[in-house]
């Protein structure tokens, strides 16, 4: 659906393929293209399935009507292989697209300067990662990561090309059974630190940099959704660390996206009323 600013919801849009909505599947963002006015060209991220009770994320692309009742033009441009599998030790097999950073061409196809990874997928950027929530570039182009632990070990990250970042070899959470994962490891040699982590877990959803001017002190901050938090995080960074962190709107609910409007005002998502999307502003 396409939502107003004045909080007005259409009808849904028409033309998107087949989505599998059920569990944590269904329909996961959307961006539109820079030029969007001219082609109104659109991608999304869903849930696709794949026979069998199974589904894989996938990455399509299509042009938005005029009247934004339909969409045209449609293209699977990224599906996941294998379709959806638990093995965590996955996160290591370069092999498959599980638990890695997937970067690819806007109308598909691995994106050129993509790392060279023996026996690897060709649209791999980064790996070993166990359940990343979302990702955001920073003013000056990095590419930072959110990611859920297990009992513990809520992660932030800045993927590099071609490294690994561990999962399920070493992690700073414990199995859901309270056991340590494989052999109990924070660190091994060969293998990425996070920036930060979380114990206990804030289960991080959305992120977004701001840049804007309604809260000029928070300029270079980086806003994240806490689920199990049920609050706004904002993590202060310096010179690529964390330097604070700070919780707003503590008990909101499950926030699940942040984002930034044009003036600057944060936008955040919520499991609260069936869903709510909030328009966030200083207060007089």
């Amino acid at each position: 659906r396409l939502a107003g600013t004045d909080g007005t919801l259409s009808a849904p849009i028409s033309g998107l393929p087949e989505v599998d909505a059920r569990r944590q599947g269904g329909l996961l963002d959307v961006v539109v293209a820079p030029d969007f006015a001219q082609p109104r060209r659109v991608w999304w991220s869903y849930a696709e399935p794949r026979g069998n009770g199974e589904n894989g994320t996938a990455v399509a692309t299509g042009i938005l009507s005029p009247d934004a009742a339909s969409m045209s033009d449609v293209a699977v441009i990224f599906r996941q292989q294998p379709a959806w599998s638990s093995p965590r030790q996955l996160a290591q097999d370069v092999s498959t697209h599980l638990g890695k950073v997937i970067r690819i061409n806007p109308m598909g196809g691995p994106a050129p300067g993509n790392p060279e990874i023996a026996g690897g997928q060709p649209e791999i950027w980064s790996w070993g990662h166990r359940n990343i929530q979302s990702a955001a570039l920073a003013p000056d182009g990095a590419l930072w990561t959110v990611e859920h632990g297990p009992r513990g070990g809520d992660e932030l990250n800045r993927p590099e090309a071609g490294r690994n970042y561990g999962w399920p070899v070493i992690t700073y959470g414990l199995d859901y059974s309270g056991r340590p994962i494989g052999e109990g490891l924070t660190a091994r040699e060969g293998l990425e630190q996070p920036v930060y982590y979380w114990d206990p877990v804030i289960a991080p959803s959305g992120m977004a940099f701001y840049e804007g001017d309604l809260f000029p002190d928070w300029r270079g901050s980086v806003l994240i959704g806490g689920m199990g938090a049920q609050a706004l995080v904002r993590l202060e960074l310096k010179d690529g660390k964390v330097s604070g962190e700070a919780r707003y709107l503590q008990g909101i609910g499950r926030v699940r996206d942040v984002a930034v409007a044009r003036d600057g005002a944060i936008m955040i998502l919520t499991d609260a009323d069936n869903g709510a999307l909030l328009r966030i502003t200083p207060a007089d």
